[in-house]
């Protein structure tokens, strides 16, 4: 099998997986191929993980998730779907499979878990533009402060502000589609958040400003549209529905948002902005010691996908979000705890295989695989780990109390990745700086606290059964399928 060919690595896939008759669902996010399936016990987890391309295995009780990594996923999820095409569609196994997911969903989702999965579905399919618009402006801002191509310059300003510009519009249309409304009239009742002709409007005695209220007014226009739809059509019907539904929904959703929410949502993005500088201007070790070392568990239990509007918002503020650099520093510390436990545990081939093939993902900040493959299954690693981010999120925070702000342009990226989007008040040289000696930072203190620490002296077999001790007892949170290997006393 071709490792960079998506149909060749699709259709290894496919019987690994019990086939088409056991696939249910098919989707994708950043860099995981999202499978449900009907029977788990037909999965083939080891040589599934032994495959070219497939970089780790995951499971959360919803889907069954292989991690391919950002671009390929896109490919390989097409291809998975065109072999699937040949005994029906996607749409067709997916509808056949709905009641299995919604039992598995009821069973395994918790209200909030539900909540921030919906408002992560939102941001998500945003993230392409918003990392492809933060290039083009970082890039743009290096070659004003070098002064080349100044008749480049303007253009580029133009290509990466134009969506930020609009990006109100896309929330609106997202948060409508996801939560069972019309997407146009999602976007249509948030593009009321960047008109212009809002600086003609006075809410609560103040004038508005185009923009006001941003990601977040448009999030809250576009769900009030969708519970204004649902109850039109509730009472609609025919003509009737077809002519008063859409202009009901535009008019009250509209006319809440410019005298109620643009406001109301201006002033809770205008606090969470000061909060954020505040919060790393003046506990800035602290604040990135906390954040820093807490971020790894928060991904393990799906709440960072609260963070999302929150820097979606930073960066329409701001023009760059100051958070993401400290919390990037997490998968710093999970590197320098994986390349300990590699040295470490000299002997044990399977799991230095592992590592080998997950570290370079690591680096470019793509941590699943080292997070559910190393170190969270072998327990103390993953603790060391956020030891190690935690020293990195002090190094960036200690710099920001002393003046020197670190952040980037989009979101997705981190580690080494994160460097084309990074932008600072002492220019790009000073912030990347500041960046990679927290990179180093956290690649150090993980890697000693790892070595030192993480493994206590223990073989590789008794890290094995600690690893299976840590996989019991976690049972409610996502866990890693069966890793590939020689011993199959290694439960995960």
């Amino acid at each position: 099998m071709r490792n960079d060919d998506p149909h060749s690595t699709a259709a290894a896939i496919l019987p690994l997986v019990g086939g088409p008759a056991n696939v249910t669902s098919v989707a994708h996010c950043m860099t995981r191929l999202r499978l449900g399936l009907a029977d788990r016990s037909r999965v083939d987890d080891a040589s599934l993980r032994a495959l070219p391309g497939v970089l780790g295995v995951v499971e959360d009780g919803e889907s069954y998730q292989i991690v391919l990594g950002p671009g390929v996923v896109g490919r390989v999820t097409e291809a998975f779907e065109a072999l699937l095409g040949a005994g029906g569609t996607a749409d067709a196994l997916a509808r056949r499979g709905a009641a299995l997911k919604e039992r598995q969903r009821r069973r395994n989702a918790t209200p909030l878990k539900t909540a921030l999965r919906r408002l992560a579905a939102v941001f998500v399919p945003l993230i392409p533009a918003l990392i492809g618009c933060g290039v083009l402006a970082g890039v743009g801002g290096l070659l004003t402060n070098l002064g080349w191509l100044p008749g480049l310059t303007p253009a580029l300003a133009a290509l990466s502000s134009a969506f930020m510009a609009l990006i109100a519009v896309f929330v609106g249309h997202h948060t409508a589609k996801e939560f069972g409304g019309t997407p146009v009239l999602g976007g249509a009742v948030a593009a009321v958040v960047v008109y212009p002709g809002v600086a003609k409007v006075t809410a609560f005695g103040v004038t508005l400003a185009p923009g006001q209220g941003g990601v977040l007014g448009a999030l809250a226009a576009a769900l009030l549209a969708c519970r204004v739809e649902k109850w039109c059509r509730a009472r609609l019907s025919g003509t009737a529905d077809v002519l008063l539904t859409p202009t009901l929904t535009v008019l009250v959703s509209g006319l809440v948002t410019l005298y109620v929410l643009m406001y109301a949502a201006g002033e809770v993005a205008t606090a969470v902005g000061t909060a954020a500088n505040w919060l790393l201007s003046t506990t800035g070790a602290l604040a990135g010691l906390v954040l820093g070392g807490l971020f790894l568990p928060l991904v393990m239990l799906g709440l960072h996908q609260a963070l999302i509007p929150i820097h979606t918002t930073l960066i329409e503020q701001q023009g760059h979000t100051v958070l993401l650099p400290v919390l990037a520093m997490a998968g710093a510390g999970q590197v320098g705890a994986a390349a300990a436990v590699y040295v470490r545990l000299r002997h044990d081939t399977s799991l230095r295989t592992t590592i080998r093939s997950a570290l370079p993902a690591g680096l470019l900040g793509i941590g699943e695989p080292l997070i559910y493959g190393v170190s969270l299954p072998l327990g103390r690693p993953f603790l060391t780990a956020c030891a190690g981010g935690a020293a990195g999120g002090a190094f960036v925070g200690l710099f920001a109390m002393l003046g020197t702000d670190v952040g980037t342009t989009a979101i997705g990226p981190s580690g080494w990745a994160l460097f084309p989007l990074l932008a600072g008040s002492g220019g790009w040289a000073v912030t990347a700086a500041v960046y990679g000696g927290g990179l180093l930072t956290g690649y150090a203190v993980g890697f000693a606290a790892t070595y030192l620490f993480g493994l206590g002296g223990r073989t590789a077999v008794d890290a094995d059964l600690a690893a299976g001790a840590v996989c019991d007892a976690g049972e409610h949170e996502p866990r890693p399928a069966d890793r590939p290997g020689p011993r199959p006393a290694s439960p995960r």
